[in-house]
């Protein structure tokens, strides 16, 4: 009898809109989530999007000005994607690329290495974002390896920088709070500054950072460090952009040393920054590029490592393999529904839209500048973030009990409540991040703007002037 009602629980088919979120709280493990916050609270369920939009169990529309989770870039409810996953499971629902290799990931990986920078040619495909950096490690330490480098294991990324949750992707993750609590970690990871123009000292070189990386590498010695890891725009910490030549410098760092260069571009790429590649976007060649998120537009799980022509060389001949995968690597109707969501990119010319949009996106988080508890507004393209800060001539911060209040005691909740989701973020100092679906237009960023400037002033007043 027991086991009888747990099924008939279980099943979403059975349930009424009422139970799902009885069903919800007793069930679910949300991820990155305070679970006990929603014991007394009814917890957030989207049940459908449109557009730049999605709506709740209650039919409520709300701004997706987070693209779900930099994620859903050619919008919601693109139904060409879902009618290309069902014509291919007509043809093939699934086979692993094990050994074995079916039409839909030859076609995609042959496509991505088409838009991919330089000669990056080979793709290797995973589930998603973490497991694309975990290999992108993993084949940069055999790489080394194969070449009689055996003793190159160590990654250099940089601080507050997130990579990933997987203990090896973890590693180069440079957050204390997400680190700590699943030590040890895998070896190797090493960490140094960010591009954080902001809280730059004044008359710094703007190239201090990327200097950074080379003392890094002498300190620990280049025949230990097997790759440097960095986001074109860093993500955790509100959007770091890097300083003009940066990247240029880093690639003559990287070269000198003989260390491989990874672009982690799980959020950079797919249009996100108005190319279909951040290393396009700044000006410089990777050996390898991490992508995942927009690839699909999150419609289904997929992301990929893609790898120059040199560093997948060693693995080419003979009885050489590299000997790691997933079996869920290049899924055929995963691969149906990027090629469908890449055509929409083609035909609608999204990247190109991000780059004429940009400009207008930008200036009105920039018309914000006047309010008190706005510090600073950075990022590039469609991933812009705004720093909140307690006096703006100081640039003095929030400490962690004010932050804890001002993020998730009122913003979080606040701006969902009239209809906008974005990142209230802590992961560093405080900021309020921006990534919208890159069909979103004057309207969208107009609604954000009318949201965003009475909770930012409230904000001030209860925090602040309270």
């Amino acid at each position: 009898m027991a086991l009888d009602t747990k099924l008939e629980y279980a099943t979403p088919a059975v349930a009424e809109q009422s139970d799902l979120q009885e069903l919800a709280k007793r069930h679910l493990w949300m991820h990155f989530t305070r679970m006990g916050s929603y014991e007394d609270h009814e917890l957030p369920i989207i049940t459908r999007g449109e557009g730049c939009y999605v709506y709740d169990e209650h039919g409520k529309r709300y701004l997706d000005g987070l693209s779900a989770l930099f994620c859903v870039n050619a919008g919601h409810g693109r139904t060409e994607i879902g009618e290309a996953a069902a014509a291919q499971v007509k043809d093939l629902g699934f086979f692993t690329n094990w050994s074995y290799a079916h039409p839909r990931a030859i076609e995609l990986a042959a496509r991505v290495a088409s838009l991919a920078p330089g000669d990056l040619n080979r793709v290797f495909f995973t589930s998603g974002g973490s497991e694309a950096v975990e290999s992108a490690l993993k084949l940069a330490r055999n790489f080394h390896r194969v070449r009689g480098e055996g003793t190159r294991i160590k990654v250099i990324a940089r601080d507050t920088a997130y990579h990933g949750t997987s203990l090896g992707a973890l590693s180069a993750t440079g957050i204390q709070s997400i680190r700590t609590q699943f030590e040890p970690l895998t070896p190797g990871g090493c960490h140094v500054a960010n591009t954080n123009s902001y809280r730059a000292p004044a008359g710094r070189d703007p190239l201090w950072a990327a200097d950074e990386i080379e003392r890094r590498i002498e300190f620990e010695g280049a025949e230990s460090v097997s790759a440097v890891i960095l986001e074109p725009v860093q993500n955790s910490g509100g959007c770091f952009t890097p300083p003009e030549g940066y990247f240029q410098r880093v690639r003559e760092i990287c070269d000198r040393h003989g260390v491989l260069l990874i672009s982690d571009e799980v959020i950079c790429s797919w249009g996100r920054l108005g190319h279909y590649f951040g290393a396009q976007r700044f000006g410089y060649q990777p050996d390898m590029i991490t992508t995942a998120k927009g690839l699909t537009s999150a419609y289904a799980a997929m992301g990929a490592v893609i790898v120059s022509d040199a560093v997948a060389e060693p693995f080419m001949h003979d009885t050489s393999m590299f000997a790691h995968g997933f079996t869920f690597g290049g899924h055929p109707v995963a691969a149906a529904m990027a090629l469908a969501n890449l055509d929409i990119f083609e035909r609608e010319d999204l990247c190109g839209h991000v780059l004429a949009k940009e400009g207008e996106f930008r200036a009105m988080l920039d018309s914000l500048r006047d309010l008190p508890i706005v510090g600073d507004v950075r990022g590039a393209g469609f991933f812009q973030a705004i720093e909140l800060v307690k006096d703006q001539d100081t640039k003095e911060s929030f400490d962690d009990r004010e932050s804890e209040q001002l993020l998730r005691g009122f913003l979080s909740g606040e701006l969902y409540k009239r209809g906008l989701i974005c990142r209230a973020d802590d992961r560093g100092d405080p900021v309020i991040q921006f990534s919208p679906p890159l069909i979103a237009d004057t309207e969208q960023f107009e609604e954000i703007e009318a949201i965003l400037r009475p909770v930012l002033t409230e904000a001030y007043e209860r925090i602040v002037r309270r």
